[in-house]
């Protein structure tokens, strides 16, 4: 199931999206975004009467973590490697705010404290329930679904600031879309799922999540035992090799098998 957060031009909705993705992970004309009654992380899958077109509505980042979105670093090896470093014994965790999550078709701000923002394609899981201290081989119990991520870095400023917050943090730094998948497992991503990221049409990042160093489960388990995790929280799984630089009127498209795309441009920071 693919659940959706849009608007028609008024308050937002929650929505399931019906219709097969394309081989570009396209949906066809075909495709209904059908409304629900509330948030179903909280009420559960109550459709109402409601139905649109998907080109009368705008999608909207399709969840609003409540707390936190949790980063992994150098999740993938050959990544780690063109960041002239290796893979950390143990996953590598940082936090983005909550307030650099957009969605679909929003835009990405360039800061004027950077002069080098970078695009990091990836794979992101929502948590669909708190939880604390989650074995690994529990960890589809609190998984909610997959979405798509772009975790946005000012790498000069990472370079220069050593730590993460202020690099990944700014607003507009976290796309996320452009729905939530609910029907897949973590074995899916662990026999490879196609990661790709596109800037102007050109591919940059051409990946695997076969290639993931630490899976979904490990790392569900090592963010939980670390801290509680709420509904709505997003843990983002880690980059393939390929990452490059964005500039002001760039548009890039992260695509990863089996959950569509998701696009923004870049534009400066007034």
């Amino acid at each position: 199931m693919r659940i959706a957060r849009f608007t028609t031009g008024e308050e937002p909705t929650f929505g399931v999206i019906t219709g097969e993705l394309d081989e570009y992970g396209q949906l066809g004309d075909d495709a209904r975004v059908v409304a629900l009654a509330g948030d179903p992380l909280y009420v559960g899958v109550k459709l109402l009467e409601q139905e649109y077109r998907l080109d009368q509505v705008r999608l909207l980042a399709p969840v609003l973590p409540r707390s936190k979105v949790v980063g992994i670093g150098k999740n993938y090896a050959a990544h780690a490697a063109e960041m002239d470093s290796e893979v950390p014994p143990e996953p590598l965790m940082f936090l983005k705010p909550n307030t650099s999550v957009i969605g679909p078709g929003d835009t990405i701000y360039y800061p004027r404290q950077s002069q080098q923002v970078d695009f990091e394609g990836e794979v992101a899981v929502v948590i669909g329930r708190i939880c604390r201290d989650v074995p690994a081989e529990k960890a589809t119990d609190v998984i909610y679904g997959y979405t798509i991520a772009n975790d946005v870095t000012a790498r000069d400023l990472q370079r220069s600031d050593v730590q993460f917050t202020r690099a990944k943090g700014f607003d507009s730094f976290c796309p996320l879309g452009p729905w939530i998948e609910t029907d897949l497992d973590p074995a899916d991503f662990s026999a490879g799922r196609a990661v790709q990221t596109y800037l102007n049409g050109d591919l940059k990042q051409d990946g695997t999540t076969a290639d993931m160093t630490y899976d979904i489960p490990a790392l569900i388990a090592h963010v939980s035992a670390a801290m509680t995790l709420l509904p709505g929280d997003v843990i983002l799984t880690g980059t393939p090799e390929g990452v490059g630089p964005m500039q002001i009127d760039d548009e890039v498209e992260v695509s990863v098998a089996g959950l569509g795309s998701l696009t923004n441009k870049v534009e400066a920071r007034a």
